[in-house]
């Protein structure tokens, strides 16, 4: 799959099992597996324990489930993923969108938007059900793409803003060095006393000549 279009990580993702039981924290509260490391990219799922010991400084995202399917914040997915023409659903009070297809026996009458891949009736003008079907259309007819533009951009020109303020800082850091090797090195003058503290003697006349 191309990369410029869509991640690496994705088709991983979209073929994982969520939820099954941790084999090592299984006894703990929160040992279902419901979470995603998009830098491992291993393909297992993994529980809020080892998130804390294997992944502290991963990316990794939370994996939920509606009505037996697994869906993803919008807040959370759309910061790694172009989600653009994906339905989105409103669960629980949060924006979410589905991982894969759902099966749908039929299409209802009267129904105005579709699923270009899985036929699902939608609740708004977009392309695609769920990532699942927007890979699916990638791949047919490669007129979208996952990649967000937007945050890579913004990504460049914050590691450009970096690059500018590491330089200004060594130029910074150039600039006190040298002036502080001045002030070591400068020649001292002696003082003398201030003009403003000498005291103006009596003016004279001089004599008028003969």
């Amino acid at each position: 799959m191309d990369t410029l279009l869509v991640p690496p990580w994705l088709e991983t993702l979209l073929t994982t099992a969520f939820f099954t039981v941790c084999r090592s924290h299984g006894d703990a509260a929160r040992s279902e597996c419901n979470m995603f490391c998009l830098d491992c990219n291993g393909g297992d799922a993994f529980c809020f324990y080892c998130r804390s010991s294997k992944h502290k400084d991963h990316q990794v995202i939370q994996i939920r489930r509606s009505s037996y399917h697994d869906v993803v914040r919008v807040g959370e997915i759309q910061k790694m993923l172009d989600i653009s023409g994906v339905q989105t659903y409103v669960i629980n009070s949060a924006r979410v969108v589905f991982l894969n297809e759902r099966p749908q026996p039929r299409t209802g009458k009267g129904v105005a938007h579709i699923c270009e891949i899985c036929g699902r009736s939608l609740l708004d003008p977009f392309r695609f059900c769920s990532l699942g079907c927007k890979l699916v259309g990638i791949k047919k007819n490669r007129d979208a793409s996952f990649i967000n533009l937007e945050v890579d951009q913004n990504e460049s020109s914050m590691e450009r803003r970096e690059g500018i303020s590491r330089l200004v800082s060594s130029r910074e850091e150039e600039q006190l060095r040298e002036a502080s090797q001045q002030d070591i090195y400068a020649p001292t003058s002696p003082r003398h006393p201030s003009s403003a503290r000498r005291r103006k003697g009596i003016p004279r006349r001089a004599p008028f000549g003969s």
